[in-house]
């Protein structure tokens, strides 16, 4: 497959050197094959030696002549450092066998573009190639070039001027042939080419950090900033340096003692984005194999927990990488970090914990009792909603959710509001709403402590208060009376802040851990909430009483900067079931305080795209970027964190809370708002694909078109027609059957596999096999195209999903989410274009698309298994109505047969189907019911039974074979658009499929009774280990089969004519029993087999006969005399009977 790879790519350069402006996609394309190229043949997922072979060969044979092109040179030279390649040439038995084929794809040919940095790296690749091969193997000599091994003194001659000047290479100054000559030395020298990067990036010397607080002795020495490599000059070098360069910053980052500059840090991170297979999957793992210790160390983790967050999120979104990260997560609390710092990594692990599902659900197997905080615990509920809702979960997942909630919610003290929880998925609602709110308790134990609380406040926080009972609070303070000391200054305040010793009270919160802090924080919202109901009952007005609370609050955040914004904000939102608590954070967000610092977080921070600033980066000071609550004891700077970045995962929140309380408006003013800090979202797209999901059907179109802008529309590819859809006119126009074409033939295109690696010229699989495929003629009906270009785009320049396929097929999600029509018509009209796909493709490759034949007959689907006979299409029966799409010649511009293209458009629109909320899953079994029942060849009553055995027969085979002989019919095509729905649905969900066979029930024919199977059966073996679905599941069959054969059936029925169906229950429960592939000692189980006997009772005889051996009856069943368990009870039995 590789090879062929390779070849696709030659392919598209046809031979040329030179790369064009029109080449530079083709570029990227080998960029991105080159990375996992080198990373499979690292982790010897492939033979180097042959894979060697099987590309000489193909050069040989000569159908491939175009892969005489140095791109090959190029891409063999990117893995010939690695271990297992060196090994395979020096352990060559002919010593220059290997060299000979490495040698045979070299080109001699000289481009005329002397500038150009890719052509230059093409022009001199064989000569490090060469090169490269005498220094592993001097024996090699007499068969290397001569010509390419003294072109190697230009590259010598080039790389002595340059490093011999008296000042660094300016490396963000270089023009275009320099960058291709440093490209070139990358493949030749990578030591010493690291070497002045490394220099570059120090050169600016060191200073001591000049932060208020430390001591003299206490002084930590920085780096001067420098700017970071630019990604013109990283994405040419060799995989190999950039191996050195990442390993050797991380010597300084992770294990100096002088604190690196952020261009360093930014540089780092640019590299692992340019090749995440080589270099960032093993990112986490590496890390703590090279050094176990350094992220023990305060400064280490905090620093990687910056560049996580603010970086290199996408990378994992991307690989779901989670094991080595969650380990380093879980055992944050053992690490002996300061309490604030620990505070700032909480605040980092709460936008890992909202933005990256598999790892919060490794966490929750793993972690036993949670012990992070309050918000923590509450963020980890509104995530597991998130996902179970939007996404699903396992089965096996939900046998562990009560668990795992009473681990989150142990050391909880408040409920989820009825607003909140009618949103959550059933198994999570049910799991939580016994769960007793303790606010009532808590206010309690406030006026219990009242006057205790009080009294210590004042002798603290008075303006006269002594400086020296600060500690003695700390010391002697019972730890109960701790999570009042908030409350209590609110109270001293009276609504003048200048009533309190606010340095008292900083000094105090700063010697809490941020559980206490946290705690403090809650106690005093709910403190607040109930002092206003209060002051209403004694007659205050609301507004009076709102807008005192917030300049109160405002003394907290930001005149003093005593406690973090984005606790509190949660803290207030989490008790959305009091009517104030969302105004109060509406009024928040809304000052200018806030507002300022939004603005100054972009100004500072740049644009979005942090890999496109060449310039210096600016660190933003610690008190500045944090405030003094974070930054009061903290001797670290910051890197990119700041309180605008804080934000970050907490705004999509509040959103979520205001939707949940119908507050619509205020959600749309918030989204309209924040959008300028949104854009920093690393996980935006996911943001608006989530929020889009999890409240289908109760979003108004105004909020719909406020979320959608959060992205950056000019980066996702939207059908061209989908913006009309969603206009805001009175009556929008409904979405035509061309508009959902274009969807499924955007998935075809750019997502689902293509039938062969070596399609014909021009098709829509030409093109490298990856995951960011594309083509350029591309299958697409004429209305909506979508954007070229964006498939050879590096991932990290796309949106977060991390690769073009699984941007278009979410881009996809999202356009069918935000249509202002009910999911019923979406579902319809994509099951109706997939049945019928092979008539309209037929009819479009005649050029009749939507017209009458000759004959005056439309095109439409054979009806019956005699495929295109005069029965069929007899006109006295329904025929569907043509589709009116237009998509003429595209079968013909596709490169594939009407029938290969019609298979491929029903595996994406199954795919495409089980990627959306289960509304429409739900809509797609009804929809699927009705057709079968409405198929006039079931419900004929003059056909016989044989002739309906036959229709099934022909209905129920795979479309790529019946389309073969014109036998494709709607019935056959509806199963299998649901095999590839259920092959893509997350397991929990396809208990929703029984309803299929509910509503065809009763079943009156063995013809229905196979189609059922058909649907329902190949799920049975997906659920061998989800033993309690795969029982209600295999009940359902059983109740069908009863329907047809049971005692009280009138159908005129043989057991002979399902036999087949027997033998798949007999082979299916031993599946199920061993959890996979049937084994020779395979046992059913024992309640399995307890379920096929009560169903016996009911069956005839004849039927009851084929089933003897599914029963437990130990006398009668062979399964039941050989179950161990049956035996044992057998025995026991014997033994009581003869005592």
């Amino acid at each position: 497959m590789y090879v062929k790879s390779v070849g696709a790519l030659s392919e598209k350069k046809g031979g040329k050197q030179s790369l064009s402006v029109q080449d530079l996609s083709s570029w990227q394309e080998w960029l991105i094959f080159a990375d996992i190229f080198h990373f499979l043949i690292k982790s010897g997922c492939i033979d180097f030696v042959d894979f060697l072979d099987k590309l000489v060969l193909r050069l040989v044979e000569g159908d491939q002549p175009h892969l005489r092109t140095n791109h090959i040179t190029w891409l063999l030279a990117q893995i010939i450092r690695i271990e297992h390649v060196i090994n395979a040439i020096n352990g060559d038995p002919k010593k220059v066998d290997l060299t000979r084929k490495l040698l045979s794809f070299h080109r001699e040919e000289k481009s005329s573009d002397h500038n150009n940095p890719h052509s230059i790296l093409l022009d001199f690749i064989s000569s490090c190639q060469n090169l490269r091969i005498w220094s592993l193997n001097p024996a090699t000599r007499e068969y290397l070039n001569n010509e390419q091994l003294q072109k190697g003194k230009q590259i010598d001659e080039w790389w002595r001027q340059v490093s011999k000047g008296e000042r660094p290479v300016e490396y963000t100054n270089l023009d275009e042939r320099s960058i291709g000559m440093y490209w070139v030395v990358s493949f030749m020298m990578a030591q010493p080419a690291c070497d002045t990067i490394m220099n570059w990036l120090t050169s600016a010397g060191t200073e001591m950090l000049s932060t208020s607080g430390l001591q003299s002795n206490d002084r930590l020495m920085i780096m001067r900033e420098t700017s970071p490599l630019p990604m013109s000059l990283l994405s040419g070098f060799a995989i190999n340096l950039c191996f050195k360069l990442a390993h050797q910053m991380e010597d300084t980052l992770f294990s100096g003692q002088i604190l690196p500059s952020v261009g360093m840090v930014e540089t780092y991170t640019r590299i692992l984005l340019i090749a995440p297979h080589s270099l960032f999957r093993s990112h986490f793992s590496h890390l703590t194999q090279k050094n176990p210790s350094a992220l023990s160390k305060p400064n280490t983790t905090l620093l990687v927990l910056e560049i996580l967050n603010y970086r290199l999120l996408p990378l994992y979104s991307l690989f779901i990488i989670t094991s080595n990260f969650s380990n380093m997560m879980m055992n944050l609390r053992s690490i002996s970090l300061p309490m604030a710092l620990l505070e700032k990594a909480y605040a980092y692990v709460s936008v890992l914990w909202l933005n990256f599902s598999s790892w919060v659900m490794q966490c929750l197997y793993s972690a036993g009792s949670t012990e992070f905080t309050e918000t923590l615990n509450r963020v980890t509920v509104i995530t597991l909603a998130i996902i179970i809702k939007t996404r699903g979960i396992a089965e096996a997942e939900h046998l562990y959710l009560p668990t795992m909630l009473e681990q989150i919610m142990g050391s909880s003290q408040h409920m989820w509001s009825d607003k909140t929880l009618r949103y959550f998925p059933p198994a999570l609602r049910d799991a939580l709403i016994g769960r007793v709110d303790k606010r009532g308790l808590a206010i309690q134990a406030w006026q219990q402590a009242e006057a205790t609380v009080i009294n210590q406040c004042t002798n603290l926080l008075s303006p006269s208060a002594d400086p020296t009972y600060v500690m003695t609070y700390v010391s002697h303070s019972f730890p109960q009376h701790k999570q009042y000391l908030c409350a209590g200054a609110w109270i001293l305040m009276h609504g003048h802040p200048e009533n309190i010793n606010s340095a008292n009270l900083a000094r105090v919160l700063r010697e809490f851990s941020p559980e206490e802090v946290t705690a403090n924080i809650y106690t005093l919202v709910d403190v607040l909430l109930h002092h206003v109901h209060v002051e209403l009952q004694h007659g205050h007005l609301l507004q009076d009483l709102l807008l005192k609370a917030c300049m109160n609050l405002a003394f907290f955040i930001w005149t003093h900067e005593l406690l973090p914004l984005d606790i509190l904000l949660l803290a207030l939102i989490d008790r959305d079931d009091d009517p104030h608590a969302l105004h109060i954070v509406i009024s928040l967000l809304e000052r200018q305080e806030l507002q300022q610092r939004i603005k100054l977080f972009a100004v500072v921070r740049g644009p979005p795209e942090h890999w496109l600033i060449n310039g210096i980066f600016k660190r933003g000071e610690l008190h500045k970027a944090l405030g003094s609550h974070l930054s009061g004891k903290d001797r670290f700077p910051v890197f990119f964190d700041d309180i605008a970045a804080r934000l970050l995962p907490v705004i999509p929140l509040i959103v979520y809370r205001l939707i949940e309380n119908d507050a619509m408006e205020h959600a749309e003013r918030v989204l309209a708002m924040y959008r300028p800090l949104l854009v920093y979202h690393p996980l935006r797209f996911t943001f608006v694909r989530d929020i889009l999901a999890y409240f289908y059907g109760h979003l108004p179109g105004k909020l719909i078109i406020r979320i959608l802008n959060v992205l950056d529309i000019g980066k996702i590819p939207f059908a061209d027609s989908f913006p009309s859809y969603i206009q805001q006119i009175p009556a929008p126009p409904a979405p035509s059957a061309d508009y959902f074409a274009t969807l499924l033939f955007s998935l075809v295109n750019n997502v689902v596999a293509p039938f062969s690696m070596n399609p014909k010229p021009g098709s829509l699989s030409d093109g490298s096999y990856h995951s960011a495929r594309i083509v350029h003629n591309k299958v697409a009906p004429q209305s909506g195209p979508t954007k070229a270009g964006d498939g050879h785009k590096a991932f990290y320049q796309l949106q977060d999903p991390g690769t073009y396929t699984q941007l278009v097929l979410e881009t996809a999600v999202i356009e069918l989410l935000s249509l202002p029509v009910s999911a019923a018509y979406i579902v319809s009209s994509l099951v109706n274009f997939v049945i019928h796909i092979q008539p309209t493709l037929i009819q479009s490759s005649s050029g009749t698309l939507g017209g009458a034949n000759s004959a005056g007959q439309t095109f439409a689907l054979p009806t019956s298994p005699s495929g295109g006979s005069t029965d069929s299409m007899n006109t006295s029966r329904p025929n569907q109505p043509s589709s009116g799409i237009n998509t003429s010649n595209f079968v013909s511009r596709s490169g594939y047969t009407y029938q290969q293209l019609s298979c491929l458009l029903i595996q994406a629109c199954g795919l495409l189907l089980a990627q959306l909320p289960q509304e429409f899953h739900i809509q797609l079994y009804i929809e699927v019911s009705r057709l079968l029942k409405e198929s006039w060849w079931l419900e004929d009553g003059n056909k016989l039974p044989s002739e309906l055995e036959s229709a099934v027969n022909y209905a129920l085979l795979d479309p790529s074979w019946a389309v073969q002989d014109n036998t494709s019919t709607a019935i056959g095509n509806m199963v299998a658009l649901l095999h590839s729905f259920f092959s893509n649905l997350a397991q929990e969900w396809l208990e929703g499929a029984h309803l299929i066979i509910k509503n065809l029930r009763p079943v009156a024919s063995v013809a229905m009774l196979r189609i059922a199977f058909r649907i329902i059966g190949p799920l049975l073996p997906r659920l061998a280990n989800a033993h309690t679905l795969f029982n209600k599941t295999l009940s359902l069959l059983l109740s069908i089969l009863v329907d047809v054969f049971g005692k009280n059936s009138q159908i005129p029925t043989q057991a002979s004519e399902i036999t087949d169906l027997i033998d798949f229950f007999h082979h299916v429960i031993h599946y199920e029993g061993q959890g996979g592939p049937v084994q020779p000692n395979s046992r059913a189980r024992l309640e399995v087999l307890a379920l096929f006997s009560r169903a016996s009772e009911s069956l005839r005889p004849d039927v009851q006969h084929f089933l003897s051996h599914l029963k437990t009856d130990v006398n009668s069943s062979i399964y039941a005399a050989t179950h161990p368990k049956l035996v044992q009870n057998l025995v026991q039995v014997n033994k009581t009977w003869w005592t």
